[in-house]
């Protein structure tokens, strides 16, 4: 192989990797998102519950 094409295949897999990382933090994001959600609709839930007795 020609060193032209070994960057090229070389910086393809880096930049692969990369983008297959943001993707994995983005999904953590969303779902770390989710649970702060569900854990404020539990506690606006608890808050009712306490000011109704």
């Amino acid at each position: 192989m020609k060193i032209g094409t070994v960057t090229v295949l070389g910086a393809t897999l880096v930049a692969m990797l990369a983008l297959s990382s943001c993707g994995n933090t983005i999904r953590g994001m969303g779902r770390d998102t989710a649970n702060a959600v569900d854990a404020t609709q539990s506690a606006g839930r608890d808050v009712d519950r306490a000011a109704s007795r």
